[in-house]
């Protein structure tokens, strides 16, 4: 309903010459906004007070001017000046009568924009390292990045979703060597296994289903001949290190190198099955492998060094990421020739964009604050615009259980995994919980409220009104009241209670509320209003008896809740939580 109040003042200012200059460098839409206080109208916008300066007039007699020259429409009821020049709109019954028909009318397509051409929209997210099973914090990830795929997806704008693998280096070397290890234990080959391996579980399960049947385990004391001390207080990084060399001696770099693949691959799937069960859809895994295997770091590094912006400094290759904006310069290459993972970022972003996307957003932990300078400043040195990359940090979470804080580590398995927190509370309460407050706050989950089947728990309380009206259907034909559309929509005049009115209003708003959420990258947002939305319904129900005799009354009720009922699994779904008509 924005719009109406949008394309009003933007033809009435047309009509004022004296304005239209003044106006040219302004934005009609960012002036208009919903009233917190319906006795002040539906909409107010501030242009008039905008405009005052540049057309050297006062507020209000701006003000006057315009809403002189406001053409007529038959949704708005009055507008008036209020204050110090705000004009306020006030809309006619019709208008939200209107907009409650375009809710049933236009169905799961309702809040939705037409879908656009560009810009393109490649969204990374998630993106965790593939060395054990996904843990809570990385269910934040996932939850709200797919949500604001969602959101970006309702808005209009081409986009595809994508999960980068870091499949190599160091930190696969420690997996295949974890795995190694607990593959010799099943063999009997008794090795001590190093503080700084991955100590999971999983390790043991892929250990034991991997095809290991070309090779040949060796003796404890071949592993263990040359290796540093192991030490509580010694350097673990050092010993494990060694263990992995020791492990590509003894197996052969390409027996290691099977093991560590069927690590890989396992652990992938498992990611790739958690995220599917969890209702988060991935377009594309994109291994760090592939950019080694296709030559695209080199390329990046190649177009880097022809426009002058590699240099050599203590025998390692260096990108001047100063020169960029970032905070010190960045080794590419290292003085033994391994690249770094800063080239492969560079290498990666290159390709997102030569892939033909225009825009891109990373969606990443806290800790890769870093991250952006260094990113944009390779995207800059590539000859694309910086700006095109947005990165989107999510805040950590701290998972409680009876009061206790969890422990998280992946590396001493220390850790709760998504998979058991959604065995715990369920899909719908984990996507809520991961996405009710702001991605830059930090989260506690408490997962005792989540479980909680009241009015206390959120989710519960929005998913209970849609099963609330669901069963107020039921109710009318088991009554034999059976609804009746046409007559609802012809009657929608009998809505006058102060509470349904409030209904309808909120009703209205959800487009504004997906284009906001969309542009803010602020799936609470969507939160919050559904908890608003839900909270006018259950005052409206609470107040207003619906199955009553009178037919008119009845059925405009019925059509009002239905109404609500699309819009409430509208929004549940863009939060890829379910919408039951049962509780």
């Amino acid at each position: 309903m924005k719009h109406i109040v949008t394309n009003l003042l933007t033809d009435a200012l047309a009509e004022l010459p004296g304005l239209a200059a003044a106006a040219a460098e302004l934005s009609v839409d960012s002036s208009v906004e919903r009233t917190r206080d319906l006795s002040h109208g539906d909409f107010a916008s501030n242009i008039a007070m905008r405009l005052a300066k540049p057309a050297r007039k006062s507020p209000r007699d701006i003000a006057g001017s315009i809403i002189n020259a406001l053409g007529d429409n038959h949704q708005i009821d009055k507008v008036e000046i209020a204050g110090p020049g705000f004009i306020n709109f006030y809309f006619s019954p019709s208008a939200f009568h209107s907009e409650l028909k375009s809710v049933l009318d236009r169905g799961t397509e309702y809040g939705r924009r037409p879908k656009k051409d560009a810009p393109r929209i490649l969204l990374e997210f998630i993106s965790a390292n593939p060395t054990g099973p996904l843990h809570v914090g990385h269910g934040r990830l996932a939850a709200f990045g797919a949500s604001v795929g969602n959101l970006l997806e309702a808005a209009g704008f081409p986009l595809h979703r994508e999960y980068y693998l870091n499949d190599t280096g160091r930190q696969m070397d420690i997996l295949g060597a974890s795995v190694w290890l607990r593959w010799l234990a099943s063999h009997k080959v008794d090795v001590p296994f190093p503080t700084g391996g991955y100590r999971g579980d999983y390790i043991h399960d892929i250990a034991v289903a991997i095809d290991t049947e070309s090779l040949v385990p060796p003796s404890a004391a071949d592993v263990l001949q040359g290796l540093p001390p192991d030490e509580p207080d010694g350097d673990k990084e050092e010993y494990v290190e060694a263990l992995v060399a020791k492990a590509k001696s003894l197996q052969g770099e390409d027996g290691f190198d099977q093991i560590r693949q069927q690590a890989l691959e396992s652990i992938r799937t498992d990611i790739e099955d958690d995220l599917t069960e969890f209702g988060v859809k991935v377009d594309n895994w994109y291994s760090e492998q592939s950019l080694i295997r296709t030559g695209r770091i080199d390329d990046a590094l190649t177009i880097l060094e022809q426009r002058g912006l590699l240099y050599k400094k203590d025998g390692a290759t260096w990108f001047p990421a100063t020169d960029f904006g970032d905070e010190k310069d960045r080794v590419v290459v290292r003085e033994n020739g391994v690249k770094t993972y800063f080239a492969s970022d560079i290498a990666y972003h290159f390709d997102k964009r030569e892939r033909g996307f225009d825009y891109l957003i990373d969606i990443l932990g806290a800790d890769h604050h870093g991250y952006v300078a260094r990113l944009r400043a390779g995207l800059t040195a590539m000859g694309y615009q910086g700006d095109d990359l947005e990165v989107d940090l999510v805040q950590f979470v701290t998972l409680y259980r009876g009061g206790e804080k969890m422990q998280m580590s992946t590396r001493s398995g220390e850790f709760d995994t998504l998979r058991q927190l959604r065995a715990e509370v369920g899909n719908d309460a984990a996507r809520f919980y991961y996405v009710m407050r702001s991605s830059d706050q930090h989260l506690d989950f408490d997962l005792d409220v989540a479980k909680t089947q009241s009015n206390d728990n959120p989710v519960y309380y929005i998913q209970y009104a849609h099963a609330r009206i669901a069963r107020v259907f039921r109710k009318a034909i088991e009554l034999e009241m059976n609804w009746d559309p046409d007559n609802g929509r012809a009657n929608l005049g009998e809505l006058t209670t102060a509470q349904e009115k409030s209904l309808m209003s909120a009703l209205s708003r959800y487009p504004e509320i997906i284009e906001l959420a969309a542009r803010n990258r602020a799936p609470q947002t969507l939160v919050h209003y559904l908890r608003d939305l839900v909270s006018d319904f259950h005052s409206s129900y609470s107040a207003h008896k619906v199955l009553v005799d009178d037919a008119k009354l009845r059925d405009a009720r019925l059509t009002l809740y239905s109404a609500v009922k699309r819009v409430v699994a509208n929004g549940l779904t863009i939060l890829g939580i379910s919408a039951p008509d049962q509780m």
